[in-house]
């Protein structure tokens, strides 16, 4: 605190000793000190406050957001929503069930899992207990989860926030809070199956969303490392240029290159090496010509790799997705827990910049954005030995969703398009046609909401009819129940149809049916 804050403190501290002195009509406050005291302090702290500037120079406070977050409005909530539960429902038709950890880890369960990104991990402030952090991924807890609950098959996704101290690209869907929806298979199983599963699951998703053209890009770490074994890359040095390598989306191969050895201290010809292989793209029959090469097949773990990547193709075949697999040694994949394959999803398109702030305004490309990564995900065997305290490993395979980039391009695709986006899911509005009626309406909201029809009521005695209309033209309420004398008398609710504006007397006992069959 500086000597401003303290005098401020001291001052407020004196104030309230004097009203607590004088309320209490004693001529002593519980410190011994008298009023007169009390006064002469509050006078001298005054005088101090007086000489330091009072509270001149004070950053006026702004109301925003904190850096890398956002908010949603309704119209991006139903977007979201609508987002979700097409991922969700892929989720449960793979047959996996759900569970949730909590959103800060204790800090060293977290630590050496991310290799060089372990930097932006949120660390939060000791508070004279455990030291915590907020949690990087979904990943890690559910290694931790299966370690801890002794969990060796399981099925599961788990859609939640995550933090990351990231420079955020708002236009590109990046931020430092974002939602993660992940889909992972532990368990022992016999090679490739599940890990091709998982890849039509991407597929799957990606397709339903209707996002544009994608492609899955797809490696395996052990081909990486035995890559970087035959191209001369020390071992102590395989995780670092893997990260490096992984730039590749982001950067051009001389930059990556100059990164290699003028950061990374490996030498010009080992770098060209490297070079050589990771501008290789194909299918099966890449893996099978790689099985041939004079270098790689020499190395034991890239021949596995490479195996089992053939494998991989021949599920995917009957899967019917390998229009849009894609075997690419360039990929790599940061994080360091990753032991065999690994994947990303990538669209194929630029979008224009989906922006929601002056700020983000003023840094939004008018050419649009190049979205990236969408999916991505890989099989992680060793990490859920790292908790464990005799080291068992239970295998396991997973995807990560990348939610937030989706719904910048979901939202996007709202704006240009003339369909409205409906916030709510209100099936009829009980309206009336004259005034006095706000307990009729109000009983036939009440019996609506019984039956389970999504009703509304307008929260005035005795609302315009034209008010009412305009209420459901504005939110996309499909049908208006309008009572009147004449309906009450008739035993009938007049139903009309926003768009159409057809009307018709339901009878009450038939109303619930009448709506459903209209608006389901």
């Amino acid at each position: 605190m500086n000597a401003l804050g303290l005098v401020s403190t001291r001052l407020c501290a004196g104030l309230m000793c004097r009203r607590s002195a004088v309320s209490l009509s004693s001529l002593r406050f519980s410190s011994g000190m008298t009023l007169s005291q009390i006064d002469e302090e509050v006078a001298k702290l005054l005088q101090l406050k007086a000489q330091l500037g009072g509270d001149e120079g004070k950053h006026a406070f702004v109301l925003k957001t904190a850096k890398g977050t956002r908010d949603y409005n309704p119209k991006q909530m139903a977007i979201r929503e609508k987002v979700f539960n097409i991922i969700i429902s892929c989720f449960k038709r793979h047959g996996a069930e759900t569970i949730d950890t909590p959103v800060f880890e204790l800090k060293e369960t977290l630590t050496g899992k991310y290799g060089e990104d372990s930097k932006l991990i949120y660390d939060l402030k000791d508070q004279g207990g455990e030291l915590l952090s907020l949690r990087y991924d979904l990943t890690v807890p559910f290694a931790r989860y299966l370690a801890m609950n002794k969990i060796t098959n399981i099925k599961r996704y788990h859609i939640a926030k995550v933090y990351r101290r990231d420079n955020p690209a708002m236009t590109r869907g990046r931020y430092r809070e974002f939602y993660q929806c992940d889909f992972d298979i532990a368990g022992q199983y016999d090679a490739m199956i599940a890990d091709a599963e998982c890849l039509k699951i991407v597929y799957e998703i990606l397709n339903e969303l209707d996002l544009g053209d994608f492609r899955i890009k797809v490696n395996d770490r052990r081909i990486l490392d035995g890559m970087f074994a035959v191209c001369g890359v020390p071992d102590e040095k395989f995780r670092t240029i893997c990260s490096t390598v992984d730039k590749l989306d982001k950067m051009a191969w001389e930059d990556v290159k100059k990164e290699m050895v003028n950061e990374k201290g490996l030498s010009e010809d080992v770098g060209d090496r490297i070079g050589e292989y990771v501008s290789m793209q194909g299918g099966q029959d890449l893996a099978e010509r790689l099985l041939q090469d004079r270098k790689l097949s020499q190395n034991k773990q890239a021949c596995a790799g490479l195996t089992d990547m053939k494998l991989l193709f021949s599920y995917l075949e009957l899967f019917q997705v390998t229009d849009k697999v894609v075997f690419d040694l360039s990929l790599a994949r940061g994080l360091d827990y990753y032991t065999g394959v690994i994947y990303e999803a990538i669209l194929s398109q630029t979008i224009p910049a989906l922006v929601s702030t002056p700020a983000e305004q003023n840094g939004a490309d008018e050419a649009g954005v190049n979205v990236g990564s969408v999916a991505g995900g890989g099989r992680y065997d060793g990490l859920v030995g790292m908790f464990d305290p005799k080291g068992r490993k239970v295998p396991c395979v997973g995807v990560s969703i990348g939610i937030e980039r989706i719904f910048s391009i979901m939202e996007q695709k709202a704006e240009a398009s003339s369909e409205k986006v409906r916030t709510t899911e209100t099936q009829v509005l009980v309206a009336s046609a004259q005034k006095n009626l706000l307990e009729e309406r109000l009983k036939l909201t009440n019996a609506l909401w019984n039956e389970g029809i999504k009703a509304e009521v307008l929260y005035k005695k005795n609302p315009k009819l034209l008010s009412q209309l305009q209420h459901c033209e504005e939110t996309g309420i499909p049908l208006v129940a309008i009572l009147g004398e004449q309906e009450l008398k008739d035993g009938v609710v007049k139903l009309r149809n926003v768009v159409s504006r057809e009307e018709v007397d339901v009878p009450r006992a038939d109303l619930v049916d009448e709506i459903k069959k209209r608006t389901l």
